[in-house]
């Protein structure tokens, strides 16, 4: 199986396991390599889903955990999983020097600074949303934190159908400017198996960005976003097949920053 570089720790407050127990899901699981991201802090904390800036080095010893845990048997990887918010370009850039970071994954979870549209808390506000509007602020925010090239993955794109909440029409006008610009920015996205058990009942992002994307030449990883050890690496035979089917060959692996590629396999049957 490929990396899973998307995974988190209990630091930010939804996810639960032990470094030991992810190492274990993951050499199970067969995977390449298992990369550590959780939900980076702010400068001040404002949500209750994420590590406070104080804990950044509780979430290195637990990286530093894994890999003693791991001993050899496979490569743990660190990362972060940071939010794309208004004015956020210098402190991210101050998080990316805290560390020796292998990624730094870039997420888009807010509009405007101001509503975190895929929690289950604010479900309700989708009836009182102009869905057109709120999907039009979301790829262009999305569009913007590509062309930052402050991240080396761009987390699931169209997180924003969470709860299967889509405009009307040929959603090509929200993917295409996106692409462009993902495409630009030389980062990687993910295809994130997450979304088969969200209410929207598929992948992030849809099949239809993912063909964009490989037209496109933009490199791939495959995450499971996972929040226990037992989802590492879920779902990964149907993403793999998935990826293949929408022209990928290939998937990146990342260390200090910098990457390489390695072949998509097909899952045997």
């Amino acid at each position: 199986m490929p990396a899973d570089y998307h995974s988190h720790t209990p630091l930010c407050r939804h996810a639960e396991g032990t470094p030991g127990e992810y190492v274990e899901a993951a050499v199970a699981a067969g995977l390449l390599e298992y990369g550590i991201s959780d939900h980076a802090p702010t400068p001040e904390p404002f949500d209750d889903w994420r590590m406070a800036a104080e804990e950044l080095p509780q979430y290195l010893d637990w990286i530093a955990e894994a890999r003693e845990h791991a001993a050899g048997r496979l490569p743990v990887r660190a990362g972060l999983e940071c939010d794309w918010l208004p004015g956020c370009g210098p402190w991210i850039e101050e998080l990316a020097g805290r560390s020796d970071w292998d990624y730094l994954i870039g997420s888009v979870h807010y509009l405007g600074g101001d509503w975190d549209f895929d929690n289950p808390k604010w479900l309700g506000r989708w009836a009182e949303t102009d869905v057109e509007e709120a999907w039009s602020r979301y790829w262009e925010t999305y569009a913007a934190m590509a062309s930052s090239g402050l991240f080396d993955i761009l987390g699931h794109p169209d997180l924003i159908k969470k709860f299967g909440f889509r405009p009307g029409g040929d959603l090509a006008r929200f993917y295409d400017p996106a692409v462009e610009a993902i495409a630009a920015s030389g980062g990687a996205i993910e295809l994130n198996t997450a979304g088969w058990h969200k209410p929207c009942g598929e992948q992030y992002p849809s099949a239809g960005f993912l063909r964009r994307a490989a037209a496109a030449g933009i490199p791939l990883v495959i995450s499971s976003d996972a929040h226990a050890p037992g989802e590492l690496g879920r779902d990964f035979d149907k993403g793999v097949a998935l990826a293949l089917e929408s022209g990928f060959r290939e998937t990146v692996l990342f260390a200090g920053r910098g990457r390489r590629v390695t072949a998509l396999t097909a899952p045997r049957p």
